[in-house]
């Protein structure tokens, strides 16, 4: 790519993203939130997470803005955006399913969790369903090790799950295409 039309690429973008900013209310609400921040680099962090609340994962327009806001550049923003594990740069799912992988879930079978849901329903940990329904994801210890291994079902923890008890659960999200 020649000089000139780097220039004219990235006018487009810029064109793009202003155009797309001006109508979104949520624009509006985090343009606010990073003035009251005062536009500190160093409040990169709370930012992403109000973003993130605002649009549910974090878009490349709204990476972008964010980096022109606060005069970083965007591999910066986007370097923190990917490093945290609760920011998410693809939408979620209609329902979420977060196994458990602290200690004491890993040895009461939450790997068997994961490996039934990948080769019955070809879902990994960080992807979402093809028609929407289910994002999957884990965390590193929900504090729940009594009643091992967990599983986080919409927000609601539940104990002592095995791989065929989530799969059936999942399988009914699946199946409803709604609730």
């Amino acid at each position: 790519m020649n000089p000139t039309s780097a220039v004219q690429t990235n006018n487009t973008a810029k064109a793009h993203s202003a155009t797309t900013t001006q109508g979104d209310k949520r624009f509006k609400i985090l343009s606010a939130h990073i003035k009251r921040h005062q536009y500190q680099q160093n409040a990169l962090i709370e930012i992403l997470h109000k973003a993130q609340e605002l649009f549910g994962y974090l878009e490349n327009d709204v990476l972008i803005y964010i980096a022109h806001a606060l005069k970083l550049p965007p591999s910066r923003v986007y370097g923190v955006a990917t490093f945290y594990h609760l920011f998410s740069l693809a939408p979620s799912g209609l329902h979420t399913c977060v196994v458990c992988t602290g200690t004491a879930c890993y040895v009461k079978g939450a790997q068997a969790i994961l490996t039934s849901l990948e080769t019955s329903i070809h879902l990994r940990p960080g992807e979402t369903s093809p028609d929407g329904q289910v994002s999957l994801q884990t965390a590193r210890c929900l504090g729940a090790c009594g009643i091992a291994p967990a599983v986080v079902f919409d927000k609601t923890v539940i104990g002592y799950q095995t791989p065929e008890l989530v799969l059936d659960h999942i399988k009914g999200w699946l199946k409803d295409g709604s609730n």
